[in-house]
């Protein structure tokens, strides 16, 4: 086996791992750890203050909606603290969510992004659990009292919930990708959180304790992330909730979903720079070991490895052929099919066959494309939402 080959096998062992070989890899072990763990006892009555932060950049189509959705949760509302801020909005964002008295309206003219109007709404914030979920999110009306629940565990430091994508059957592929995507996603959380903690909260909907929220700089770009890798790298828990619902429709189309995953790929590569003692093995091993297996190859060396893998295949197949060139027409498949989804997802053309490779394919090219945006510095803190179906 000369060195090309060992370089392709070792890329090919990787891009398995980082995709599908991880997850099995956990679903052993925590199997492992039910068999000698207890389960844990819940007390119904706990029902601390619970403080709810929603950022809002004009959204007057949608705010309405939203606090209507969020003055029907279940939960005590004189324990209930609702706090909407629309910092920097230039619609009627505001002037909708000032008609409530129920809710508190924190509003500046200046828009300095989401990392700062979280950073400014926790001076107002009075209870010991602080929940932030996005204005174009839907919650079921268990999702505070499922989330709450966890706080009975004092080694618990933040509970996320489940972010879900409707689809509909008339959806592109960008949709439906996504929809997959998340499931699967879901998946990988509820196994990371069963294990030890999630590393990567969904901001959709997102819980701490108050005390151990830590302010962010103003140009962070992935605050969930920040914020949940904070508490967890302090020795804390972050649970997944998945009885916790926040549903949301998908990116309007590729172009928009494109928009929304280079920037948080770039995110990624801005978060890793600030998360160093999260590479540590020596310190928190299980923190180390998640966050590396489940966040930092997906981002760094799967994608790398993919492009090695086409590289080194069509190398491979001139001077060995064989195996690898069945592996080389393998490959040329795939993408072709992605491409071919790609290409459809334009055209407002569903197929299903093409949702799983034309989403993988995207996924990977946007790290590369949010790599070049982070070292370019291109990325503001001030995102535009994408457009959503």
């Amino acid at each position: 086996m000369n060195l090309a080959e060992i370089f392709f096998w070792c890329a090919m062992l990787l891009v398995f791992y980082s995709y599908i070989g991880y997850g099995l890899l956990l679903l052993v072990l925590v199997k492992i750890k039910k068999l000698f763990q207890k389960d844990f006892r819940f007390e119904p009555n706990f029902e601390p203050a619970v403080a709810l932060v929603v950022p809002c950049f004009n959204e007057a189509a949608y705010i309405e909606e939203k606090i209507k959705n969020c003055l029907a949760l279940d939960y005590p509302k004189d324990k209930l603290q609702l706090i909407f801020v629309s910092d920097g909005s230039t619609d009627e964002t505001a002037a909708i969510i000032q008609k409530h008295p129920g809710v508190l309206s924190l509003h500046e003219a200046v828009r300095n992004g989401k990392a700062a109007a979280m950073n400014r709404a926790m001076n107002y914030v009075t209870a010991p659990i602080v929940v932030f979920c996005d204005a174009n999110t839907h919650l079921n009306s268990a999702a505070i009292r499922e989330m709450v629940k966890h706080y009975v565990d004092p080694t618990v430091g933040a509970v996320t919930g489940e972010k879900r994508i409707i689809t509909k059957d008339k959806e592109n592929a960008s949709g439906a990708g996504e929809g997959i995507y998340w499931k699967y996603e879901s998946f990988l959380k509820q196994l990371d959180s069963d294990f030890y903690t999630i590393v990567g909260a969904a901001g959709e909907l997102m819980s701490y304790r108050t005390a151990l929220y830590k302010p962010l700089p103003t140009d962070s770009l992935l605050d969930d992330l920040m914020q949940s890798m904070h508490i967890a790298n302090a020795g804390y828990r972050v649970i997944y909730e998945k009885k916790a619902l926040a549903s949301e429709t998908a990116s309007a189309d590729v172009k928009e979903e494109l928009k929304r995953k280079v920037r948080i790929a770039a995110g990624a590569f801005q978060s890793m720079g600030r998360l160093l003692p999260a590479f540590n093995l020596l310190g928190n091993f299980k923190v180390s070991f998640l966050f590396i297996s489940h966040r930092v190859l997906r981002w760094t060396l799967a994608p790398l490895s993919l492009l090695l893998l086409l590289i080194l295949n069509v190398y491979l197949q001139q001077t060995k052929a064989g195996l690898y060139s069945y592996l080389m027409l393998a490959q040329l498949v795939f993408y072709g099919m992605a491409l071919l989804g790609w290409y459809l997802a334009n055209k407002q053309i569903k197929v299903k066959l093409l949702f799983v490779p034309y989403y993988f394919f995207i996924m990977n090219l946007c790290m590369y494309l949010g790599f070049f945006r982070y070292i370019r510095g291109k990325q503001s803190a001030n995102w535009e939402r994408a457009r959503r179906a």
